[in-house]
């Protein structure tokens, strides 16, 4: 059964930015789930199949970064909308999945929640 909510999955390995964006995407009225690692996000995914959206940080530690994750997300689960977001790296759209958007940190929450809801709509 599908769910009533947009389920978004916030992969970052800093446990403070992790709880700052689940609450800004609870708080916006969608459901948020969290992991702290690509290796971490794959085994939720592989679970879980109401997951409409993940937004990933890029510098994570851990098998993969979140441009590697975004691919293989790409690649496995096409459905699924992508948002890469990075305070260290300036990311080249042609360096992400096809339909994957980039967010520089600090990024405005206003910006972010609305491109969320856009994405999930």
């Amino acid at each position: 059964m599908p769910s009533a909510r947009a389920v978004v999955l916030v992969v970052e390995d800093e446990g403070v930015v992790r709880m700052g964006a689940v609450d800004l995407i609870q708080r916006a009225g969608l459901e948020a789930i969290e992991a702290a690692s690509a290796d971490e996000a794959i085994t939720i995914l592989e679970a879980r199949r109401d997951i409409h959206l993940v937004f990933t940080d890029i510098e994570m530690p851990g098998t993969m970064d979140g441009i590697k994750l975004a691919h293989y997300i790409r690649e496995r689960w096409p459905p699924i909308k992508l948002i890469v977001a990075s305070g260290r790296s300036i990311v080249e759209q042609s360096s992400l999945p096809e339909g994957a958007s980039f967010f520089s940190k600090p990024y405005r929450d206003d910006d972010l929640v609305q491109s969320i809801i856009k994405l999930v709509a």
